[in-house]
Order: structure tokens, then C-alpha cells, then sequence
């Protein structure tokens, strides 16, 4: 694999060679970037396999020199310092992404996950169009099946289901997409818009909650006939949010 280091912070790119000496020796480093112009040079002249992409640089974001690429023929994970709503964009998108300051076990988690997928043009352009789309707010997702990956509207989905270390996406034309990630991980990312989670194996979007019925038992009635126990500790903040709905 030849690798590609797109970073505005020379420390950071110093970083990020040094992990892959130390972790990959096979990989390549084909070359290095510190802004949105040198990046698109560094792609058309190196021709990547796989690119650490920065999501602020001096010049312009991440996300814009996606934008500007006619074709991703190459693998990207995120470099990112925090900033939720990018980050969930990101995991809106399922494309990988580390935190700064690296790691070195999520580093080389993030890097062998590369390596054993094999690079489809198709699923990644699919995969930039919803984080693109999501950038300034969230529309898709990107769920991780046992077959690949689904690309959905979030307003399909009715309620989330957890299951162990699964979940069940349950969509409003009755379909059921089993995911490879915990319940913990959507809560996480997409309380911040319609949904919430009422239960602990239950997270709802409240655009389909259809009745609340109170009671000692409290529990609501989604668009589909489906009821949901609300539990006693997330009661306040669920009639919170039906009260901004």
C-alpha cells in the first residue's frame, strides 16, 4: 500500500510517519500534505491507496477536498482533534477516523481495517456522499452489516433495537437491517437530532412516537402499533424532547 499524509501540523505528520515505520514497514509513504492545494497535487501525482486526512487545515477542510475529487480510489481515515458534529458526521458516514493525539492501538486498529477491505470505488463515493451531505446536518447513515454496508434516510427509521452487541434498525415499511455496532454507539451519535433513547435496549425517533400513556408502567406507542417501555430515569428527558418536537 502506498500512503498518503494530509496534515497542516508538521508534529502530527512526523506522528503519523513514525507509527507507520514502526507498525507497517510494508506500507509505503508516497507522500505528505499540509494544505487543501498540495493534497490534491500530492493525490494526482502519488496515486494513494490509503490517506489520513485531516479534518482542518490551514486552507479549507477535509471535507471540502473531498468534494473536489472525482473519484476515490483510495481508502481515507480521519485525523481529527475533537469536534463532535464533525465526528459524527464521520460516523454517520461509517468511514474510520482517529483521534489527536494518535494512539498507537486505535492507529493500527484504524490501518488493518484498511488493509483487509478491499478498495470498491462504488461503497466509498457512497460513503462521501452521506458524510457530504451531512456535514451541516445529518439526512443518512451509514449501517455496517454482516453483508457490507446500508445506506438509509434517517427518517425510515422507526426505533432502534438493541441485541447484545448488535442492533436492530426498524424501518417504517416494516423491514428489519440487523447492525454490527451497539445500541451505545447510535445513542451517541444520533441523540443529538430526533432520536432518544426512552429504554436501555430501546432508542426511538420521536417523529413516530404516536402516544404516551403515563402510568406507574409508562410507555409509548410508535406509528407502527409497536409499544415501548419508557423508562422511570429517561421519563423527563423524553417529554422534554416531545415538547420540542
Amino acid at each position: 500500500m502506498r500512503a498518503l499524509i494530509i496534515d497542516d501540523e508538521k508534529s502530527c505528520r512526523q506522528t503519523l510517519k513514525s507509527l507507520l515505520h514502526d507498525n507497517f514497514p510494508e506500507i509505503i509513504i508516497a507522500g505528505e500534505a499540509s494544505s487543501l492545494s498540495e493534497a490534491r497535487k500530492a493525490i494526482a501525482d502519488f496515486h494513494p491507496d490509503l490517506v489520513f486526512l485531516d479534518i482542518q487545515l490551514t486552507d479549507g477542510s477535509g471535507f471540502e477536498l473531498l468534494e473536489t475529487i472525482p473519484s476515490y480510489e483510495f481508502h481515507v481515515i480521519f485525523v481529527t482533534a475533537f469536534d463532535q458534529f464533525a465526528i459524527q458526521a464521520i460516523r454517520h458516514s461509517a468511514i474510520d477516523y482517529i483521534m489527536k493525539p494518535v494512539d498507537n492501538e486505535e492507529f493500527v486498529r484504524a490501518v488493518n481495517k484498511s488493509k483487509q477491505m478491499n478498495l470498491n470505488i462504488d461503497l466509498l463515493t457512497r460513503q462521501v456522499k452521506v458524510l457530504l451531505k451531512n456535514k451541516d446536518n445529518f439526512h443518512r447513515i451509514a449501517l455496517p452489516t454482516l453483508d457490507g454496508l446500508r445506506f438509509i434516510d434517517l427518517d425510515e427509521v422507526l426505533y432502534c433495537k438493541s441485541e447484545s452487541n448488535y442492533t436492530w434498525f426498524h424501518l417504517q415499511n416494516g423491514e428489519k437491517i440487523m447492525v454490527t455496532r451497539t445500541l451505545k454507539e447510535y445513542d451517541e451519535t444520533l441523540s443529538e437530532n430526533r432520536f432518544i433513547r426512552i429504554h436501555q435496549s430501546y432508542l426511538i425517533n420521536i417523529r413516530y412516537v404516536d402516544r404516551y400513556l403515563k402510568g406507574k408502567s409508562a410507555y409509548v406507542v410508535m406509528s407502527n402499533g409497536q409499544e415501548i417501555n419508557v423508562s422511570r430515569r429517561k421519563k423527563e428527558l423524553f417529554l422534554k424532547k416531545m415538547e420540542q418536537r
